[in-house]
């Protein structure tokens, strides 16, 4: 259900649910029951909050528990304090105040006092589901706890009550803090390294490209979109808004460290024998890959007609793969459905991940032998860029060497890579510790690592000593474009209000923009494009569109990955490493104070 309709549900309860004539018995004016906003201030007020709490419920995300609050705290001024009474107030507020405004036995009672046993008897048990539906049982934990060690005094509220308050409004604030300012973020994967760190904590700043609007704002406090322990969503499409973000003072721009959501993370895929349920949050890259894996057993089997593998340029043949590929998806898109939980994910609701923004709407970007360049002009190289390379004749190094001497790890992340004889084969260095290891080790020869077009990142190896690459590991995922990590494009970055030509040989780049993104449908006929059942040979787009990359060039999974990312996919812009933990030591030992409070370039 689409935000609005709560909006108009808000407008209308005050009248609806006869506040007009409530108004009156707590000494206050029939007509201010009909101001909308105005109203839940004056609610606010009635219940023992301050006026200005009822301006919270013109905030996405926070309106729905401040209206439970606004009426709670109204009908408990009457006299309304027990279990059924109180889960009455929270989710069907117009039984009580039908019952408030016509009984005129029902008079405005004074502040609570809370040496009345029998009247604080009567609201326990409505404090206990308050607290509960504020923080389930570790609310009460901290209750009893902090309760415990504290004597009340004599008159004042119940440790429950006291706390319960506490805790729901410092969700409540922590909520909108989260929403619309600030979010905690930490770095899970080394796709940013050197410039970002595993275990760096960060703080995600949402009011420079201007705070989204939750498109699934009935959600569970704090958490992203899964609850943990039982591993259950942790929001609701109950309630939700289409793309609307409040303005900010910047556009996003080149070089930006920003925060986004995963573009191909619109559907997850869930197995309970997985440890936490989760096998995936890439439903498209696993379908592909698993469909590849299922085609290449039968290869290997010989069941498969796969006449020429490789051909004398060591260039893939497609035509085996365009007829096979398709049948071994739906295959695997079956067991999927059959086996597992397909669920599909809101904008909002899909992986945070980071990674720099490189180009910006309207940009031509190109990637030649590893050197980025933006509108034809080699791009700026941040300091802490990373890229892998070839190594012989280092040195040997214990791991607990590496680390030591060079701060490198073979594992989270990845600095080298070993060979079968147990010595360093590849590195992933910034320029400056490829310029210092080329001081310390000058026999050392470097390689840097380049994936020509038309070969690939990786490739497999058969039974009878032939080489198969991998598929198209490179967005677009399409035969008709040869490009690779290290040699990509020339593209054009999209651009809202843009008008392009579509055709059989560039479709494959905008397909999941006018399809996933853009919502429309999307049709390859003999005879043309067909846009929403429509015959086109243009397409203008709806949004802008960025290009990200991660710092650690050679070990990212980005925009070269999985394409481009919309506007509504940005949440903000990296600010600050407050906290650095190196997992690979003990807690105290592995605090980077360096990175502490560390601005993010």
């Amino acid at each position: 259900m689409n935000v609005l309709y709560f909006y108009l549900l808000f407008i209308l309860f005050p009248v609806t649910a006869m506040w007009w004539k409530i108004f009156p018995k707590a000494g206050r004016k029939s007509w201010e029951a009909f101001i909308p906003l105005y109203n839940y201030c004056i609610a606010s007020k009635i219940g023992g909050q301050p006026w200005w709490w009822g301006l919270l419920m013109i905030i996405p995300g926070i309106h729905i528990p401040m209206w439970a609050i606004f009426n709670v705290s109204l009908q408990r001024r009457f006299g309304f304090f027990s279990l059924g009474e109180t889960a009455s107030g929270i989710f069907l507020p117009w039984i009580n105040a039908f019952k408030i405004a016509s009984d005129d036995t029902i008079t405005y009672l004074p502040e609570m006092d809370w040496n009345n046993s029998e009247l604080v008897k009567k609201r326990e048990m409505g404090d206990h589901l308050v607290l509960f539906l504020s923080l389930p049982i570790i609310g009460h934990i901290v209750a009893y706890v902090l309760g415990g060690i504290s004597k009340r005094k004599k008159g004042t509220k119940t440790f429950i009550k006291e706390w319960g308050d506490a805790i729901l409004f410092a969700l409540i604030a922590a909520t909108g803090i989260r929403t619309y300012v600030f979010e905690p973020f930490q770095i899970p994967t080394g796709s940013m390294e050197k410039t970002l760190l595993i275990g760096d904590f960060l703080f995600v700043n949402k009011l420079p490209y201007g705070p989204k609007v939750p498109v699934t704002p009935l959600s569970f406090p704090l958490v992203h979109n899964t609850l943990p322990v039982v591993n259950t969503r942790s929001y609701s499409t109950l309630e939700t808004s289409n793309y609307t973000r409040l303005p900010g003072w910047s556009d996003v721009e080149r070089n930006d460290v920003v925060v986004f959501n995963f573009p191909s993370g619109d559907t997850a895929i869930f197995d309970p024998r997985v440890p936490d349920g989760l096998m995936g949050h890439d439903y498209h890259g696993l379908l592909y890959n698993q469909a590849w894996e299922l085609y290449l057993q039968d290869v290997l089997k010989g069941s498969v007609n796969y006449n020429t593998l490789v051909d004398n340029r060591h260039r893939f043949s497609f035509d085996d793969y365009l007829k096979q590929l398709p049948y071994y998806k739906s295959i695997v898109r079956e067991g999927f459905e059959r086996q597992y939980g397909l669920i599909y994910r809101p904008v909002d609701k899909r992986e945070n991940y980071i990674k720099r923004c490189v180009a910006i709407p309207g940009d031509k970007l190109e990637i030649k032998n590893a050197v980025l360049y933006i509108n034809d002009k080699k791009a700026f190289v941040p300091e802490n860029v990373v890229f892998k390379y070839n190594v012989s004749n280092f040195p040997a190094n214990s791991n607990a060497s590496m680390e030591r001497k060079y701060g490198m790890h073979q594992q989270s992340p990845n600095d080298f890579e070993r060979g079968a004889d147990g010595s360093i084969t590849k590195m992933s260095l910034t320029q400056a510790m490829l310029e210092q290891l080329k001081k310390r080790h000058p026999e050392t020869v470097f390689e840097q690592i380049v994936y020509p077009k038309g070969t690939f990142n990786e490739v497999v190896p058969m039974q009878n000593g032939e080489i198969i690459p991998a598929p198209l590991s490179c967005f677009p995922h399409d035969p008709r474009f040869d490009f690779t990590t290290s040699n990509f494009g020339p593209i054009m970055i999209p651009k809202k209000g843009e008008t392009i030509s579509i055709n059989a040989s560039n479709i494959a780049l905008y397909n999941r923009i006018i399809t996933a993104y853009e919502g429309h449908t999307l049709g390859e006929k003999a005879d043309g494009i067909y846009i929403d059942g429509k015959k086109s040979d243009s397409y203008t787009f709806a949004m802008d569109y960025y290009w990200m990359m991660g710092d650690n060039r050679d070990n990212s999974a980005d925009s070269r990955i999985w394409g481009f990312v919309p506007e509504d996919h940005i949440v903000g812009r990296a600010a600050l490493v407050w906290f650095s933990k190196d997992g690979h030591k003990g807690f105290f030992d592995g605090i980077r104070w360096d990175r502490v409070f560390k601005n993010i370039q």
